[in-house]
């Protein structure tokens, strides 16, 4: 593997030393957020993770290579670049071949977490079963992904976007476990909860460690979900949240936005809409899955 991928220093050393490593996606900065606040906030999550006794590690393609860890530099030419391939499963033999750059989804990091023997990964919300998918078949491969690769992903839930209820169903029928860090609702991204309950309640870092632990070593592969909802400061009231995704998934539609494209219309449309609360909501709900995901990560590096 040592052809494809190229680790930073900085987790070279950690996994040297033993350290904990947190992987980051990198589609949150070119699709997810605007610049400069993009850029900015991949740095500050970045911190966060080092200030809770982990190394973050964001993923990305660039130039063909599957880079572990990111420089200042290279965090810049990603939140200033336009038209960055968004990277998921499918598009990673490509990508390399040609040598080109791409930013990666939550399937596409945990792939390359799982090479790099990164088994926490941290992110703002996964992707699912969309609206309309028994008619559409729109569903995302995170949730393929999360069936069989081993790799935990401490989020804010399933993007309220999204089917949850279909979301929860599928993660089901994979085998895939849903803990509720402190909640035992599943998390709808913007709000606190949802009407559906996760499989299991976690209340603390150690509980989810030794659960990823004790699954992992009876040998059943896939990840696992660990949703921990977004602060309370920054949650959204639901009926308005609720509102605007309605109106923006009519809008996706109306104008035939499909596939890879449709959860960064979606989220430009919703943060248009709520006058910019959405990217606040986002950015502070990704900080907090930080500093968890950094404490599960120590935990589980004590436990290993």
């Amino acid at each position: 593997m040592n052809k494809y991928i190229r680790l930073s220093e900085e987790v070279q050393r950690a996994k040297e030393e033993g350290k904990p490593v947190v992987a980051l996606e990198s589609t949150i900065i070119s699709h997810g957020m605007p610049y400069p606040q993009n850029v900015t906030t991949a740095r500050e999550v970045e911190q966060i993770i080092r200030d809770g006794g982990a190394v973050p590690a964001t993923i990305a393609i660039l130039e063909g290579e599957i880079k572990i860890g990111l420089s200042r530099e290279e965090l810049e030419i990603l939140g200033r670049a336009e038209n960055t391939a968004k990277a998921s499963r499918k598009d990673l033999p490509y990508l390399m071949a040609t040598k080109q750059n791409g930013a990666t989804t939550v399937a596409a990091t945990m792939i390359c977490a799982a090479m790099a023997d990164i088994p926490v990964f941290v992110t703002g919300g996964i992707g699912g079963v969309h609206r309309g998918a028994e008619y559409s078949m729109d569903i995302s491969a995170d949730l393929e992904e999360l069936a069989h690769t081993n790799v935990a992903v401490i989020c804010s839930g399933a993007k309220s976007i999204l089917d949850l209820g279909l979301t929860m169903e599928y993660l089901e029928t994979k085998g895939v476990p849903v803990m509720g860090y402190q909640t035992d609702r599943l998390p709808a991204f913007f709000t606190q909860s949802s009407e559906f309950p996760v499989h299991f309640r976690v209340d603390d870092a150690a509980t989810a460690a030794a659960t990823l632990k004790g699954k992992w070593e009876l040998g059943m592969n896939g990840g696992a979900v660990i949703a921990n909802p977004i602060p309370k400061a920054y949650a959204m009231k639901e009926e308005t949240i609720a509102a605007v995704i309605d109106e923006a998934v009519r809008e996706t539609e109306e104008q035939g936005v499909t596939g890879k494209e449709v959860t960064p219309f979606l989220l430009q449309r919703i943060n248009e809409a709520t006058g910019g609360q959405s990217l606040e909501a986002n950015i502070a709900l990704v900080k907090h899955n930080a500093a968890v995901g950094a404490e599960i990560a120590a935990t589980l590096n004590q436990k290993r």
